[in-house]
């Protein structure tokens, strides 16, 4: 639950916004495709939060509207953030790949649905690469873009990449043994 309440920090850190924007900005950003978060996790964490004392709310009227909480960052919030950054930042890089319970059962499977266990990743791999490669496309230059964030997209798409590589190998070790 740390890693959500970076991403909901560090967004108010930058500035002050709605349970509702904040969700609309996470869904803009993609961050779900990189960070396991969901919209009701955001609404449940902005309130958790501000229980913690981390956000606080202002309640606004604009025109017609009816009223809404806008949230930013307390004091105590901003050290929370800083203390977030620095502990996952610290923390070991793991990859959890679900697929991978599928790999290293593989060899229960005749060869034929082995394959076809292959080609729906394989296949998967390459609709994340190539979604990755029209999102670059699309945002780069979008001046509402950071460039971390950006750089966040490359990665994902290298690493898309590398999965492809890998899958072709395998694919090419277990079916082409003489």
């Amino acid at each position: 639950m740390a890693t959500i309440d970076l991403i909901v920090l560090g967004i108010l850190k930058r500035e002050s916004l709605s349970a509702y924007d904040i969700q609309k900005l996470v869904e803009y950003r993609n961050i779900s495709k990189w960070v396991k978060i969901s919209t009701p996790s955001i609404y449940k964490k902005v309130i958790q939060l501000e229980e913690k004392g981390l956000i606080k709310s202002n309640i606004v009227k604009e025109g017609k509207m009816p009223e809404k909480a806008i949230y930013s960052l307390t004091e105590t919030g901003a050290k929370e953030f800083e203390n977030l950054m620095n502990e996952i930042a610290s923390q070991p890089i793991h990859f959890f790949l679900d697929f991978n319970a599928v790999i290293v059962n593989l060899s229960s499977l005749p060869p034929e649905e082995q394959k076809f266990c292959l080609e729906k990743i394989e296949g998967n791999a390459k609709t994340l690469k190539t979604y990755l490669e029209e999102n670059i496309r699309a945002k780069e230059g979008a001046p509402d873009i950071p460039e971390t964030g950006m750089e966040v997209l490359r990665q994902q798409y290298i690493l898309a990449q590398s999965i492809e590589t890998w899958i072709a190998s395998l694919k090419e070790s277990l079916f082409t043994k003489n």
